[in-house]
């Protein structure tokens, strides 16, 4: 964090604690998946099982990564980088996302192979215990992957139902590497149960073409996804403001102490998993300048509280009569 001193050894074993708890689980998940998915592909030939194995194959890959790029997030920030490695996860979300496009591009390709020229499933057994096996892994993932954004979101959620719903309205709000998982395995569980209706399609009926068209239909999916944490990521390269409901959080704390009247800018930009707090605040007039400093000590200490803020500047100024501050309406 910025509120640490530079230039201390760094812990990696308490950077990887530290590591992104989604994505580390979800790259083993899909590791396992990808193998059994493999190896029923081959005995089966069947094309659902190749584009799902496909996508397993490219989940554990980015994931794995992720977890990584999560993990070199969390350094301290040094002399030459000041503010932090917020950011690295934003370049490893990216990489990721060139990996998941090229083996959608594949998925596709060997979707419309398979329309041109359907090919003879069997091994139904085989198929149907893997996908099944895959769908319960990766909906437990993606379950995981649920409440850890309700936990970053700092939303709390009961129950199953509550846990899914909060999880899909808060989603922006959580980490980079979490979102990847999110979006991921939700396109995976979603995959699993499209193979496992081109499997029993194409064993009980002549409609050979379901193989195709699913194994197209996952591809498609796999390219929703890549544009998605794409542009999520590409955003936060560039520096994004936080939610407005975290930036009302940051001015509520600022106005808890009794000497504040008012602030008179602040912008609150996100990095990575943390917010990053600049502002000027206002104070009440006849205040000596040691006060004032103390006063803006105080605040800073408060607001370096939060887990989710890693750094703050303030300024302080004597109150000047107007009202500044207007609170962000909520999204």
């Amino acid at each position: 964090m910025a509120s640490e001193k530079t230039g201390e050894k760094t812990n990696w074993i308490e950077l990887i604690k530290k590591g992104n708890v989604s994505s580390g689980t979800a790259a083993v998940g899909n590791a396992a998946i990808a193998v059994a998915k493999g190896v029923a592909s081959v005995m089966t030939g069947s094309g659902a099982m190749y584009a799902s194995m496909m996508h397993s194959i490219a989940d554990a890959v980015n994931q794995a990564f992720v977890f990584v790029g999560s993990v070199l997030a969390e350094k301290k920030p040094t002399r030459r980088f000041p503010t932090g490695y917020g950011r690295v996860i934003n370049i490893f979300c990216m990489i990721a996302v060139m990996v998941v496009t090229f083996m959608a591009y594949e998925t596709i390709r060997e979707g419309i192979h398979l329309l041109q020229h359907p090919s003879e499933s069997k091994g139904f057994w085989i198929n149907l215990t893997v996908l099944l096996f895959s769908i319960i892994v990766d909906g437990l993932i993606l379950f995981k992957a649920m409440k850890e954004v309700n936990k970053e979101a700092r939303v709390e959620a009961k129950g199953f139902a509550g846990t899914v719903g909060s999880s899909f309205r808060n989603v922006k709000r959580a980490a980079p590497p979490t979102r990847l998982v999110f979006y991921e395995d939700l396109v995976a569980t979603s995959g699993a149960l499209l193979a496992l209706v081109a499997v029993v399609v194409t064993t009980l009926t002549n409609f050979a073409a379901i193989d195709g068209i699913s194994s197209i239909l996952i591809g498609i999916l796999m390219v929703i996804v890549a544009f998605r944490v794409g542009y999520d990521n590409m955003v936060g390269l560039i520096g994004v403001s936080a939610p407005p409901d975290v930036e009302n959080k940051v001015a509520a704390i600022i106005f808890s102490d009794s000497n504040v009247t008012d602030i008179y800018t602040m912008r609150v930009v996100q990095e990575g998993r943390y917010y990053h707090v600049d502002g000027l605040i206002e104070l009440k007039p006849g205040m000596t300048l040691a006060d004032a400093d103390d006063v803006k000590l105080r605040i800073r200490e408060k607001l370096l509280g939060d887990p989710d803020i890693a750094d703050v500047t303030l300024g302080i100024l004597e109150d000047n009569g107007v009202k500044d501050w207007v609170p962000n309406p909520a999204e």
